[in-house]
């Protein structure tokens, strides 16, 4: 850091298993995610690739090595991997993340329908070619998952291989674990919690308030996703008290 400050929670530093930040890059270019690197790598755990853009980005390799250049590992969003899947294009999956060197994978079922054994089947697969993500909830925001079936969905994942199972939000955060109005579904992610480890789960958080509810819930260590590029540095800022939303938070109340 810049300054020496007392009364600073400490944050896990990088290489982190806990206290991750996930970006979500929807098109950035080769200079754009150069830029924002040499602003934000000190705080950045993972890069996302949204969706399907993965398909569609020109000179897709060159981006991957700036990242890689950073050390930060790189994985193509769980849509790919759907429409591979519904396609019948498992093996094809595998070969195109083997073909471009991309070790983290994301197993989801937002947008098709997948038995949960069979899908348990995948990320067991998986997990012998890199290391496994797996999100749960639904991108339909009229189907209500109840918090026991969260809570079995995600212990399944964990016991098949997930490293971090993902709260699902969508990359506006106005499903799953949120309301339509962006509001967390607090009863839920509660629940969850009495149940699933903190540090396994991923927490997809784009809107400001949707973050500060979970560092104000877990501390400045929380797992949050979905964070935008221009979103990082004020985003660490609030994890460690130095934005006005937390910055009574982790000041010890006598000394001050």
């Amino acid at each position: 850091m810049n300054f020496n400050l007392t009364q600073m929670p400490e944050r896990v530093a990088r290489p982190r298993t806990k206290g991750i930040t996930m970006i979500m890059d929807k098109g950035l270019s080769i200079e754009e995610s150069k830029n924002f690197m040499s602003v934000a790598y000190p705080h950045v755990d993972i890069v996302k690739l949204g969706f399907g853009t993965s398909y569609v980005t020109p000179n897709l390799r060159e981006k991957l090595d700036v990242y890689r250049s950073y050390d930060i590992p790189v994985y193509f969003g769980g849509t790919l991997f759907e429409a591979f899947l519904i396609r019948n294009q498992f093996e094809d999956y595998i070969n195109v993340c083997k073909e471009y060197g991309i070790s983290y994978m994301e197993v989801s079922d937002g947008s098709i329908t997948i038995p949960h054994t069979e899908k348990c089947g995948y990320i067991e697969k998986l997990t012998k070619h890199g290391t496994v993500l797996s999100e749960v909830g639904s991108k339909d925001a009229a189907h209500i998952i109840p918090p026991y079936k969260w809570i079995e969905l995600m212990r399944a994942e964990l016991d098949a291989g997930s490293t971090y199972v993902i709260a699902e939000a969508r990359e506006a955060g106005n499903v799953g674990i949120y309301r339509g109005s962006g509001e967390v579904r607090e009863g839920l992610v509660q629940e969850i919690l009495t149940q699933i480890p903190e540090e396994k789960i991923l927490w997809e958080a784009p809107q400001k308030a949707q973050q500060l509810y979970f560092i104000e819930l877990i501390g400045c260590n929380v797992n949050l996703g979905n964070i935008a590029p221009a979103e990082i540095i004020s985003l660490e800022a609030m994890r460690v008290g130095l934005r006005g939303d937390t910055f009574s938070l982790f000041l010890d109340k006598e000394l001050v």
